[in-house]
C-alpha cells in the first residue's frame, strides 16, 4: 500500500494563483503577529485621532451665532447695525423737517400778513393773525428775550446730549420735536429784528381763547405730549421698560 505524504501543521498549504484573490504584496498574513514598532522605530500604524471634531451644522450655528451683531463685523453687512442708525436718522430727519417748516411758514406769514389785521382761515376756529412775540407763551418775559433764548439753546443742547442714548422710537420722535422746535425759535431770538438775542419770534397762528403761535411752538408742545405718554407707559429713554415691583 503507497503512503501518501502529510503536509505539517506548521506549514500552511500554498494556494494556487487561481484559487486565491489578489492581495496586497505588502500585506501581513491574518495569522500574523502585529511587529512591534516600538523596537523597530516606525511610525505607529494607527491613525492618530483628530483634535478637532468635524464641524457640524449645529456647531456651524453656534460659531455664526458667536460673531453675531456683539462682535465687530464690517459696516453695511450687519443687520443690527442699521437699526441701531434707524434713530439717529429719526431723530435728526425729523428736526430738519420741523425747523424747515417753521421757517418756511414764517416768510409767508411775512409776506402775505399785516399786523393786527386777521385772517380767518377756517372760520373762527382757526386765524391767521401776526404779531412779533419778543417773550415766551402768552408774551410772558418779555423783557428777558435774551434769557429766554440762552434757555431755549440750552434745552436744544441737552436734547442733543442726550439723543445719543435713545433707544426708544416713542422717545426719538419727541426729541425730534422737542430739538426742531427750540431751534425754530432760536433762529428768531438770534437774526431777526432788533438785534442778536434780541429778536421777536414770529407768530401767526391764533385759536380761540388761546395764544398765537407758530409751526415750532406746536412741535414743542406734541414733544411734551409724547414725553408724557412714553413716562406713563413706563419706558425709558433707551427703549427699555421699568418694572414695578408687586407687593403682596
Amino acid at each position: 500500500m503507497q503512503r501518501t505524504r502529510r503536509t505539517p501543521l506548521s506549514q500552511t498549504p500554498v494556494a494556487s494563483s487561481g484559487d486565491t484573490p489578489d492581495r496586497d504584496p505588502g500585506a501581513q498574513p491574518e495569522n500574523a503577529e502585529p511587529a512591534d514598532t516600538s523596537s523597530a522605530g516606525s511610525a505607529s500604524l494607527t491613525e492618530p485621532s483628530s483634535t478637532e471634531p468635524p464641524l457640524t451644522e449645529a456647531s456651524a450655528g453656534e460659531s455664526s451665532a458667536e460673531s453675531g451683531p456683539g462682535q465687530d463685523e464690517p459696516a453695511g453687512s450687519v443687520p443690527g447695525q442699521r437699526s441701531s442708525l434707524r434713530l439717529p436718522l429719526l431723530f435728526g430727519l425729523l428736526g430738519l423737517l420741523v425747523i424747515g417748516l417753521d421757517q418756511l411758514t414764517k416768510v409767508l406769514a411775512l409776506r402775505n400778513l399785516e399786523p393786527g389785521e386777521p385772517v380767518d382761515l377756517v372760520g373762527s376756529l382757526l386765524r391767521l393773525n401776526l404779531i412779533r412775540n419778543p417773550g415766551a407763551a402768552f408774551s410772558l418775559g418779555s423783557d428777558y428775550t435774551p434769557v429766554i433764548a440762552v434757555i431755549q439753546i440750552s434745552v436744544a443742547i441737552a436734547v442733543v446730549y442726550l439723543a445719543r442714548r435713545l433707544g426708544s422710537t416713542g422717545w426719538t420722535l419727541a426729541f425730534g420735536f422737542l430739538f426742531g422746535g427750540a431751534v425754530g425759535n432760536i433762529i428768531d431770538r438770534i437774526f431777526r429784528e432788533p438785534s442778536p438775542f434780541h429778536g421777536h419770534v414770529v407768530d401767526f397762528l391764533q385759536l380761540p381763547h388761546w395764544a398765537i403761535f407758530n409751526v415750532a411752538d406746536m412741535a414743542v408742545t406734541t414733544a411734551a405730549i409724547l414725553m408724557v405718554v412714553q413716562t406713563l407707559r413706563g419706558i425709558r429713554l433707551d427703549g427699555t421698560r421699568e418694572v414695578k415691583a408687586t407687593h403682596e
